[in-house]
């Protein structure tokens, strides 16, 4: 993924926020995927509008404390995840 490279949440996917944290359901593989709550906010994000790495960065360094370098490598592998399940598609 490119920092530019805009993402969204997949149609097939359904999402509820349970006690602070987000369980996903993949609809076609019946799989379960569960955000902590920084990945809860990456993926109200994602499902909003959709976004870029850049974008994420940026709201995630907002909202919470820690490093940019650590904020971007963490999304990173966050986003790869989703992607590689089929959670998420280009936007």
């Amino acid at each position: 993924m490119t920092n530019s490279e805009r993402l969204r949440a997949s149609d097939d996917v359904v999402a509820r926020e349970v006690g602070g944290e987000m369980v996903l359901l993949d609809l076609v593989s019946g799989t379960y995927f569960g955000l902590d709550p920084v990945g809860t906010r990456v993926w109200s994000k994602l499902s909003e509008d959709g976004a870029s790495l850049v974008e994420l960065a940026d709201l995630i360094e907002a909202e919470f404390d820690a490093p940019r370098d650590r904020i971007e490598q963490d999304l990173r592998d966050l986003l790869a995840q989703l992607s590689e399940k089929a959670l998420v598609v280009p936007a």
